[in-house]
């Protein structure tokens, strides 16, 4: 289960899938899994569970974006792999593109009913 940091406004939230956030946070090198969860829940306030957590790592294995590195002792590090950062790429493109949309559409919103611009924190309906 997912659990996400309470959002002090009343806004829709984080919308972060695992196996993004944990592509992500390999990008920067291999962890093991607690260290996954630190790191995420520093860069993205979003507390994995130990469920989410493994059931994302075993379906990143399974599909190739990551791979268990050699360990001397019982944690077990991940690395992400040339698949796994082309498909991080290609999510983080689609994000960019949806997030652009978003924000372009806001924006004709705004222009065609003279309200505030969506980013002055001011509601236009």
């Amino acid at each position: 289960m997912t659990k996400r940091r309470v959002v002090p406004s009343k806004g829709l939230g984080r919308q972060n899938e695992p196996a993004v956030l944990i592509l992500t946070s390999l990008a920067s090198g291999d962890k093991h899994g607690h260290a996954l969860l630190k790191d995420i829940e520093s860069f993205a306030g979003v507390t994995l569970g130990p469920g989410t957590l493994y059931g994302a790592i075993t379906r990143l294995e399974e599909r190739g974006f990551i791979a268990a590195t050699p360990s001397t002792d019982r944690r077990q590090p991940y690395e992400i792999t040339v698949g796994g950062r082309a498909a991080l790429s290609a999510a983080l493109t689609e994000m960019r593109a949806l997030a652009s949309e978003g924000a372009r559409r806001l924006e004709l919103r705004t222009s065609t009913r003279g309200g505030s611009p969506w980013w002055s924190g001011t509601a236009t309906t």
